[in-house]
């Protein structure tokens, strides 16, 4: 066609260009959209699979108390905010996700279930004190035995406020040695005194049982 004809004639095909272009342009933003959708549901089970175990592994071997698993307000706030972007921010989110749960199974795989927490002061020092404690009863058993009969007495005085301060010191001295590191550290000394006075009532109380039995 020529002429004035040819103008309405080109408009048309130019609109009908334009209308296929929007069509492909639709049809790819829409699978591109599914695409999106599926590798953001197939990241969220993946997601899932992996916090369920470690969960159960936080409370039973870690003894994470259940509520602290739970995301606080905040937390929901900052990843609903993430992921307010469309598919394509829900995807990077899950994937996030992922990396911070490969990085979290990594970091449970290097500690045991005995090193879950560290030790409390007491606790700790009590594994000091207590060796300490139980050489002086071995000792005064020891002597004891083979102290004479008539000195018996001056060996129980001298044992019984020498030896247990001989060994609260030197566990007090042992734990700012191994746990100080030039820090000041609990040397929790009641928990010292307890524990090191402790055989010079065991060996009280087995004298004194001997002596009325015989």
């Amino acid at each position: 066609m020529t002429g004035p004809q040819s103008d309405p004639w080109a408009g048309y095909l130019d609109a009908a260009k334009r209308l296929d272009a929007l069509r492909r342009a639709a049809t790819d933003a829409a699978g591109e959209y599914d695409k999106t959708m599926q590798a953001a549901q197939q990241e969220l089970a993946t997601v899932r699979a992996r916090l369920a175990p470690q969960q159960a592994r936080l409370m039973q071997d870690f003894g994470v108390p259940a509520n602290e698993l739970v995301p606080s307000p905040a937390e929901q706030a900052a990843a609903a905010q993430t992921v307010a972007g469309g598919p394509i921010a829900v995807l990077a989110g899950l994937r996030q996700a992922r990396g911070t749960a490969d990085a979290a199974d990594a970091t449970m795989l290097g500690r045991g279930p005995l090193q879950r927490a560290p030790l409390r002061p007491w606790a700790r020092n009590l594994l000091v004190y207590g060796p300490f404690a139980a050489a002086v009863l071995i000792v005064q058993i020891v002597l004891y035995l083979v102290a004479p009969a008539g000195s018996l007495p001056t060996y129980a005085l001298i044992c019984g406020l020498s030896m247990p301060a001989l060994a609260f010191g030197l566990g007090w001295l042992t734990i700012g040695f191994v746990y100080g590191g030039g820090t000041k550290v609990d040397r929790t000394p009641l928990v010292g005194l307890v524990a090191c006075l402790t055989p010079v009532l065991l060996t009280c109380m087995g004298v004194g049982l001997m002596a009325f039995f015989n």
